[in-house]
């Protein structure tokens, strides 16, 4: 009896987790699913990591955009609102905040890095170093 009534809850939490993901409006993505909407899509790849962070190594093509002056209406940002864009930053935190950001402020197609460059470099996937 018990069994059944913590399977029927852990059911029920499982389909309200994965409803809630599916809505939100924005997505995470692997670091293989990066490299195919980069490829495929030409997205706007923002790093929000610390500028000595992203001098170090970042995402080939990625713009830097330090976490204190990121803004959906900055320049860089306001005109891809149509665009695939991908917030990264070092462990996917930042960048899933950025995401919901982008969202609410009317982006179409907005996407985190889950993982962040940490996720990339586990993926043996490289990184550029010095200045975008």
């Amino acid at each position: 009896m018990f069994l059944s009534m913590g399977l029927v809850g852990l059911t029920i939490a499982l389909v309200y987790t994965e409803s809630a993901r599916l809505f939100r409006g924005y997505k995470a993505l692997r670091p293989a699913e990066l490299t195919g909407l980069i490829n495929r899509e030409n997205a706007l790849v923002v790093d929000l990591s610390a500028t000595n962070d992203f001098e170090k190594g970042h995402i080939a093509g990625s713009r830097s955009v330090a976490p204190s002056q990121f803004d959906p209406e900055n320049k860089l940002l306001a005109s891809a609102k149509s665009l695939p864009v991908v917030m990264v930053c070092r462990n996917g935190q930042a960048s899933a905040d950025a995401a919901k950001r982008l969202k609410k402020a009317g982006f179409e197609q907005v996407y985190w890095l889950d993982g962040g460059v940490q996720a990339w470099q586990a993926a043996d996937l490289p990184l550029i170093k010095g200045r975008a």
